[in-house]
């Protein structure tokens, strides 16, 4: 019987994970970043938006909102696109803010009616509370709304935003990930 020579073994695994692997990569980035990446361009009311990340079981979206933009609907248009493009990928949007001591302040000192309104499922709390906690501060907008999947908050202070989404399936015990 005769032996199988290792180089030419070798060299055509190689050959075979190599093209596996890069078609793999081709496809990842012709058929699904490229599309996603060129989507949210088009979003209305993103200023910014970065590379999609593209994982086995979930997509990965960084933006940043214009100053007249709806979180909601600019939300809710990523989340269709990505479904159309990506399918049944778990959504992760993160939003880009101006960092602004005051906003985080506020925010912190309303987590605990926030967090409490979300655990029982009354969320017609959440405008109070947020209106209560920037009740001082005339300078600070706050605006909320919701849809069936999401409850979304913005601050702004002058140029300064804040923007947190929080799901309406509560999650178990843990901090809010995009908080």
């Amino acid at each position: 019987m005769q032996k199988p020579r290792l180089i030419p073994v070798v060299l055509t695994a190689a050959a075979t994970a190599v093209l596996l692997f890069g078609g793999w990569g081709i496809y990842k980035q012709v058929a699904v970043s490229a599309p996603l990446h060129d989507m949210l361009h088009e979003v209305n009311g993103i200023a910014y938006a970065a590379e999609p990340v593209i994982d086995k079981d979930k997509v990965a979206v960084t933006v940043q909102l214009s100053e007249d933009a709806s979180l909601r609907e600019v939300y809710g248009d990523i989340a269709r696109e990505v479904k159309d493009i990506a399918g049944d990928k778990q959504l992760e949007v993160t939003i880009r803010d101006e960092a602004d001591e005051e906003l985080e302040r506020l925010w912190h000192a309303s987590l605990f009616d926030i967090a409490e309104a979300m655990e029982t499922k009354t969320y017609s709390a959440i405008p109070a509370a947020m209106e209560k906690v920037v009740q001082g501060s005339n300078h600070i907008e706050v605006d909320t709304e919701m849809d069936n999947s999401n409850v979304y908050i913005t601050m702004k202070n002058g140029a300064a935003t804040k923007h947190v989404v929080l799901p309406r399936t509560p999650q178990k015990l843990g901090v809010w990930p995009n908080a």
